[in-house]
């Protein structure tokens, strides 16, 4: 019995690390709602470290399930779905009236998209299909924080930020390839430079966050097309060589 009750506690945690991902959703929501636009990104960058770690411990404390997954991605949904697009029209699209709102509702219906396809997917390559959505909504998020430390209008950007809208909409539902962080463990010893590597990283995203996280955020973006263009390139040199080497 006591077993038994020490096994339920532990599915909590997880499950309470999702509920927290999901308050910073809503929370960004209302903020977005008052203009408070930098209140409202900053918590969906928040809402991105619970729902980094509620994987992580769930599977280091072996407490994965089916439910959990399922709550994840309606939180996710939320966080960086809903939030995100309500966030961005809010802040400058609302003046760009019907491409404004299509765009925001387009980002959030593909984000919806990616989350389904992510769910029913068989593929066990340890890579993402598709700009996974919460690299999306801290794009947005970096766009804004970015705009806010330069003490820069969004107005006279709206026509980019309108096309930043599409791009990271049709990178979600897209082939690309992106690097995911499954390998990487929070629970596992790791080598002495790689954790002077990571807290160099960390101290360098601390002097200018807003800065640094759009750069950040915009390789990671950019890296999914280029590497899958550059794989085609070269996949389609392997097939002519041994073509050529027969003539």
């Amino acid at each position: 019995m006591q077993n038994q009750n020490i096994k339920k506690s532990i599915y909590i945690l997880p499950n309470l690390f999702t509920s927290m991902n999901l308050f910073c959703g809503f929370y960004s929501i209302t903020a977005a709602i008052q203009s408070r636009f930098v209140d409202a990104a900053i918590a969906i960058l928040i809402g991105g470290v619970f729902d980094f770690l509620d994987g992580k411990i769930a599977r280091a404390t072996n407490t994965t399930s089916k439910f959990g997954v399922e709550y994840d991605s309606l939180a996710d949904l939320i966080t960086f779905g809903l939030a995100p697009a309500l966030l961005m029209f809010l802040w400058v699209l609302e003046s760009a009236g019907r491409p404004g709102w299509s765009a925001a509702f387009l980002f959030a219906i593909c984000g919806a998209l990616r989350l389904a396809r992510f769910n029913t997917s068989s593929s066990s390559s340890i890579d993402f299909e598709g700009l996974p959505i919460p690299a999306a909504a801290a794009m947005n998020v970096s766009v804004v924080l970015l705009f806010s430390r330069l003490e820069i209008s969004p107005e006279p950007f709206k026509l980019i930020i309108l096309v930043l809208m599409f791009g990271l909409s049709f990178c979600m539902v897209s082939s690309f390839k992106y690097k995911s962080c499954k390998k990487v463990s929070v629970f596992k010893s790791m080598k002495f430079n790689r954790l002077v590597g990571l807290i160099l990283i960390l101290v360098a995203i601390a002097t200018e966050p807003s800065i640094l996280l759009f750069v950040v955020f915009s390789i990671y973006v950019i890296s999914g097309p280029v590497a899958t263009l550059v794989y085609q390139k070269y996949s389609k040199r392997d097939k002519a060589a041994p073509a050529d080497k027969g003539v």
